[in-house]
């Protein structure tokens, strides 16, 4: 008689490069507020850079006007021609520069746009050079993907922005085989100026670099108006998306603009990836375009919030920041009262009911002494804010 023997199983593992990937600390910060939330207890949410204000009344109806039609299906991989053809227009009417339709890709958000200009444009073992501080995705989308982000610390000295002399000594140590910058910046609203983009996009033809410029939070300005790198460099991929400015984060709808060697290779991509952006969000990102007047208003919204807290940190002892030009961000120092970030950052939560992001988050050595704070929600959310941080500062 044969006796059944149950065999050892073996756990299959999982992929080392997904293992390395850090988390995003952000959204765990929203996740322990919903949590405190839903034990009954009220938070000012300051750690997401998410608009309050809902989509622009003019998408909302597009959207309900393509859903009554009834066949909600799949577009193009490159997008509808439609808003192809309407980004198009947008980069002549806001910066007078060409970006045809051709070269424009709709994404299911910046993030998915990264994720295919990534795997279009670099190798596993290539290095990217990123800045520190800087979104925590760049350098995990990048480090998912085997290829390595080469952080370049920013400077006071130099304006908090990466500069060209700063590329040319990071590829002469060893070569790199793009660049990315972001302006206005995320965590700090730091914008680039036209010829610090000029300088950095002649580096990277000098070098052979792809130069990425993730422009998602243009139209958030409180100054002057933001430099697209188009502008002055005609090769450059852009990023982009309907999520700040447009104020429409959950559709998950933005673009690219690449060269127009490089559009069937992300089209390719695209097809397997995710077929295409959804259709109710791309006919709803036409609408957006034309309600300018509805989504300045918000920007005002923001700028009020803005000028609250520039002028009532530095009361509570919150007084270094980089600059704070464009976004709905301030990235401050707080090494007056830790060098523990995650620590602060847990405790304002805990114990103000105010949730803020660590600077870890931005940057892995710098950050354990800086928060940032998203400006994005009501003038209300930012008073009270100054206020339980007040109580929880003294």
């Amino acid at each position: 008689m044969t006796q059944n023997r149950t065999k050892p199983s073996i756990e299959p593992q999982i992929a080392g490069r997904a293992m390395r990937v850090a988390p995003f600390i952000a959204m765990d910060v929203m996740a322990q507020a919903a949590a405190k939330e839903r034990r009954g207890e009220t938070v000012v949410h300051m750690e997401v850079g998410q608009p309050a204000a809902p989509a622009p009344r003019a998408a909302r109806e597009a959207a309900k006007a393509a859903l009554d039609l009834g066949r909600i299906g799949y577009t193009e991989a490159l997008g509808i021609a439609a808003l192809r053809e309407r980004i198009a227009r947008h980069y002549r009417d806001a910066y007078g520069v060409a970006a045809p339709p051709e070269r424009i890709v709709v994404t299911t958000g910046s993030s998915a746009g990264f994720v295919l200009a990534f795997l279009a444009m670099f190798s596993a073992g290539d290095r990217v050079a990123i800045t520190a501080p800087g979104y925590p995705a760049y350098r995990n989308i990048l480090e998912a993907l085997g290829v390595e982000p080469v952080v370049i610390p920013l400077q006071k000295a130099t304006g908090y922005v990466m500069t060209a002399d700063a590329v040319r000594a990071a590829h002469a140590q060893r070569p790199l085989a793009g660049v990315l910058v972001m302006s206005p910046a995320n965590p700090s609203g730091t914008m680039m100026g036209r010829v610090e983009l000029a300088a950095l996009g002649e580096a990277c033809r000098e070098l052979g670099l792809w130069f990425v410029s993730d422009e998602i939070y243009h139209g958030l300005t409180y100054g002057e108006p933001a430099e697209t790198a188009l502008a002055v460099h005609s090769d450059a991929v852009i990023v982009n998306s309907f999520s700040k400015y447009y104020c429409m984060t959950g559709w998950r709808i933005g673009w690219l603009v690449v060269p127009e060697r490089l559009t069937r290779t992300v089209e390719r991509l695209a097809q397997s990836l995710y077929i295409s952006a959804p259709y109710l969000s791309q006919v709803a990102a036409i609408a957006a375009f034309d309600a300018r007047e509805e989504l300045e208003a918000v920007r005002t919204g923001y700028a009020r919030n803005r000028a609250i807290l520039l002028e009532e940190l530095p009361k509570l002892g919150i007084s270094e920041m980089h600059p704070a030009d464009g976004a709905f961000y301030l990235y401050a120092d707080i090494a007056r009262f830790t060098n523990d970030s995650l620590d602060f950052c847990k405790r304002a939560l805990d114990e103000a009911g105010v949730a803020v992001t660590p600077g870890l988050d931005f940057d892995p050595i710098e950050g354990a002494h800086h928060m940032r704070l998203s400006f994005a929600g009501s003038e209300q959310d930012c008073l009270e804010a100054i206020r339980r941080l007040k109580a929880f500062l003294r």
